[in-house]
This record gives structure tokens, C-alpha cells and sequence, in this order.
């Protein structure tokens, strides 16, 4: 059964709606990918450009999950910052993380550059201040990254964050020049039209039902299969039980996006004058930016399930209003939810299954860089050089504790609680 892109603006605005087949019998390849996002795509169009067959199975559609559904926004590290991995495992480590750190955002603009790939690429990302305490943390990030290589970095004060966000929620910020924004879709449809012009075949509708390990893998669908010298897992939180060891690490959440009218050039400009992207520094926190056509993309909160639309606009339209209250009249066009995948140490998990099967997944929300780097450093280790990869592949991964039935109330109640954090400014 053919599934369909989500309901969002995304979708609706795609340059791309060509429908792939689905994998019918039995083929070889160097590498096959299991899922058709960011990940999965980074790894296949790096691997390809080094020479190697490339097959990726995708259970939906191209950018399905997380890849075709987020804020669309290049965050530079890790959901840990770069002091928190010092402070648990070491300058060495954090040192080397460190110089991966911006680096995914380098790789998105290689490949919007090189594949000529149309995502409304747009540079500059605000993180928001809240409150005074929050603007202290915002100066110490700019030190911290700033000693591991990272320059681009401008505080803001009161009157420099109301020139670029027309909110008075904010009392400063910190502008990584940098960052950026994009249509998170078009971006991996690009990077797919990419691989397939490099020799790459993807198949949609191809769920891998089953994987049998060995020197080489085979992984079956429902009418076919692939046998490779290497697998890469790439299905983040719409892997689902396949890999039961990957499962028992990581937690699907969800977070929800609205996506208004287009606005007039006067409230575009109103709102987002220089057009950048924002994030507060909220725990649970709100993002925001213009899209390509002058619609305001507005996202937040975290549940542990999918929602429908018209409970997403509820949820994400008082806050969308309490930052710009200006919009009290506009009508929301478009309302979605999609899941991220959250490890409980909120760092990514890289790894091998035996010699041969490679995954990187658990971005836990600061997926869209760090997901193109993965695809970077897996491609290196499949071609002989994994010492980056294995930078990450050393972090320890611990289950989540009691197994699936208390993964949602525990990380719940820890979400219950950061929200009174934000709530009373502490």
C-alpha cells in the first residue's frame, strides 16, 4: 500500500512528486541503506561519489519521516553541547567532536551548491533569549564554541534582537551567522535526484521486513530483496522493531509544526526583518522562520505519539501568538506532527552490528546537521577511514530503563518538568 507524504506545507510545496517503485526480486550492491532521509541519503550520495553501488530501501516516501517534516533549520553541535561532553568524557573527545561540530552545515551547502538543489537556502539563525539567565548561558556558548574553532558568532542585545525579531518575548541572543534555513523536503529530494544521477537506485514502498547477517547481508522486503557487502541503518524513529538492539536504546517523540498564509512583504518584514531563523532557549522550546513564499513556519512542544492536524494548531497557535501577537487574524494553511528519535544521554549513537552493518541514529532534535555529517563519517568508514566515526561509535549508548513501558512516563514526566523551568525562569 502506497504511502503518502504527511499534511504539511512541506509536501504541498514539493519540486519533486515522482513516486520510485518499489523493489521487485533480488539485486547485489556494495551498500544498502535502509531509509531515504537525511542519513540515509547523506551516507548513499557520499558513498556513491567514492564509486560504490548504492541501493536504499525506503519504506514510504523519500523524506517521509523527520528528514521531510522539521523546522528546517541548520543547529550547529550536538542536543549536548560541547562542555557537557568534556565534562563526561574527556577533552579528547569533546576536542574531536568539537572539530566535527559545524560541519554538517557545510555538507548541506556542498550539496545545495554542487547538485544545484532549489530548498530556499537562506543563512543566519537566532538562538533567543527568554530571560536574563538564558542570555548568560547564550555568552558562554559563544566562548565555548569559539574555543573549538567557531567564529561566526554575534551576541545581541535587547535592541539587536528586536532589529532581526519583531517580538518583545526576547531580551537578547546570540546570532551564529552560519546557521541557516531551508524547505527541509526539497533538500532531501535534491540530495536524492543527486545519488540517482551518480548511478544510485532508490526503491519507496520497500519496507526491510527481515535482515540476515552474515559476510554479506541480505535484507528482504515484502516482494524482493538485496544482498551487499554493507548495510547502513538509517530510519531514525521510523525504524520500528527491525533492529531490537537499536529500538531498546531510543525513544520516538514528536514535535508539532503550523505553517500560515503567506504574508504581505510589510508583515514578512515586521516579524523577521533580515530573515533569519530563530529557537528560543527553552527547554521545550519554539521555532520559527519565513518560508520561500512568506509564510510563517512556527513548531514546538514534544508529545510521545503522532497528533492531528487540527490538535496541532490548538497546541502551536497560542504560542506562535504569544510571540507574535500581530498574527491574531492570519489563518494557519497547514498543521503537522512528525517524531525525532531521543537517546536518553540526548547524543547521537553510531556503531557497527558485527563488521559490516553500519547505523547512526538518536539526534534527539539536532538532527538536520548532524545527520549529514553521520552520512559523511559512515561513508569514510565503510572506505577504510573510521576514526571520525569512531569518535562517535566510543560514546557509551545505555537503554532506556524498564524497557518500552517506562520509557514514555519517565521522559514525560522530565519534559513536565523542564516546562516549569521555562515557565518560571530558573
Amino acid at each position: 500500500m502506497t504511502k503518502h507524504h504527511t499534511t504539511s506545507y512541506y509536501a504541498a510545496s514539493a519540486n519533486d512528486t515522482r513516486q520510485r517503485p518499489a523493489l521487485e526480486g533480488h539485486e547485489t550492491a556494495d551498500v544498502c541503506v535502509i531509509g531515504a532521509g537525511f542519513t540515509g541519503l547523506s551516507s548513499a550520495l557520499h558513498l556513491a561519489e567514492k564509486g560504490y553501488r548504492v541501493r536504499v530501501l525506503e519504506a514510504s516516501r523519500i523524506g517521509f519521516g523527520a528528514s521531510g517534516r522539521n523546522g528546517g533549520q541548520i543547529v550547529h553541535s550536538y542536543s549536548r553541547d560541547l562542555d557537557f561532553i568534556e565534562q563526561h568524557y574527556g577533552m579528547d573527545t569533546a576536542n574531536a567532536m568539537g572539530q566535527m561540530a559545524f560541519e554538517g552545515g557545510r555538507i548541506i551547502r556542498d550539496f545545495v551548491q554542487r547538485h544545484d538543489i532549489r530548498c530556499d537556502l537562506k543563512d543566519g539563525g537566532i538562538f533567543a533569549a527568554c530571560t536574563g539567565k538564558q542570555l548568560q548561558a547564550l555568552e558562554s556558548k559563544k566562548s565555548l564554541w569559539e574555543r573549538h574553532g567557531h567564529d561566526r558568532l554575534e551576541l545581541l542585545d535587547a535592541g539587536g534582537i528586536r532589529a532581526r525579531v519583531g517580538s518583545q518575548r526576547y531580551v537578547g541572543g546570540l546570532i551564529d551567522h552560519s546557521g541557516g534555513h531551508f524547505h527541509p523536503l526539497n533538500l532531501v529530494l535534491g540530495e536524492a535526484a543527486a545519488l540517482e544521477s551518480l548511478g544510485g537506485v532508490i526503491y519507496e514502498d520497500s519496507a526491510v521486513e527481515r535482515v540476515q547477517e552474515g559476510d554479506k547481508v541480505r535484507l528482504f522486503t515484502a516482494r524482493g530483496s538485496v544482498t551487499a557487502d554493507f548495510v547502513v541503518v538509517a530510519g531514525n524513529a521510523y525504524l520500528g522493531g527491525l533492529i531490537p538492539q537499536l529500538a531498546q536504546k531510543s525513544m520516538p517523540c514528536g514535535t508539532q509544526v503550523i505553517t500560515t498564509e503567506p504574508l504581505s512583504p510589510e508583515m514578512q518584514r515586521a516579524l523577521l526583518p533580515q530573515d533569519n531563523c530563530v529557537e528560543d532557549c527553552n527547554y521545550l522550546l519554539d521555532y520559527f522562520r519565513l518560508s520561500g513564499d512568506g509564510r510563517l513556519i512556527y513548531g514546538g512542544g514534544v508529545t510521545y505519539g503522532a497528533r492531528d492536524p487540527g490538535r496541532v494548531e490548538a497546541l502551536i497557535r497560542p504560542n506562535m501568538l504569544k510571540t507574535f501577537p500581530q498574527l491574531r487574524d492570519v489563518k494557519v494553511d497547514f498543521a503537522w506532527t512528525g517524531n525525532f528519535l531521543l537517546t536518553l544521554m540526548r547524543l547521537p549513537q553510531f556503531g557497527r552490528i558485527g563488521r559490516n552493518i553500519y547505523y547512526a541514529q538518536g539526534y534527539s532534535g539536532h538532527g538536520i546537521a548532524s545527520s549529514h555529517l553521520a552520512g559523511r563519517l559512515i561513508g569514510d568508514a565503510i572506505g577504510g577511514q573510521a576514526e571520525r566515526f569512531d569518535v562517535f561509535a566510543g560514546l557509551p549508548q545505555y537503554t532506556f530503563p524498564g524497557g518500552r513501558l517506562f520509557r514514555v512516563p519517565l521522559t514525560a514526566m522530565g519534559a513536565w518538568f523542564y516546562s516549569l523551568r521555562d515557565r518560571f525562569g530558573v
